[in-house]
């Protein structure tokens, strides 16, 4: 039984994802193609699948002599996983403070400003 996915994913994991996200199946050797630069050797792709399907991020049926991969976690959950991961350990728990942190450091454009003055309203009104 795989174990609970981890929080987070290390950048060659986020890669593979990344791939397996867009074509939604996919063997080794058609993720090692499908990869960008800089290529990662097959192996590489390989021991990284495994470990994936460890963490419970990803699984695999067995179609002959090849192992065919799919996510088991959907982008949006683990970028929520990654994002959750984040305010617990830098910001105290306090999603404000790193939407706050995150506001500070670059001026948001004039539709995420709308976006954040309704959503201020919204919280305001509760």
């Amino acid at each position: 039984m795989p174990r609970r996915p981890s929080p987070t994913l290390t950048e060659a994991e986020l890669r593979i994802m990344e791939v397996l996200w867009r074509l939604e199946r996919a063997t080794v050797a058609e993720v090692t193609e499908a990869l960008g630069p800089p290529p990662l050797a097959y192996n590489s792709v390989l021991t990284t699948l495994r470990i994936l399907e460890q963490k419970g991020h990803v699984t695999h049926v067995e179609a002959g002599r090849a192992f065919i991969y799919q996510p088991l976690v959907a982008r949006d959950a683990a970028a929520g996983s990654a994002v959750k991961n984040v305010v617990e350990k830098f910001f105290g728990n306090s999603t404000g403070a790193l939407a706050l942190r995150l506001i500070e450091n670059e001026r948001p454009s004039n539709e995420e400003l709308a976006r954040l003055r309704s959503l201020i309203e919204r919280y305001e009104d509760a």
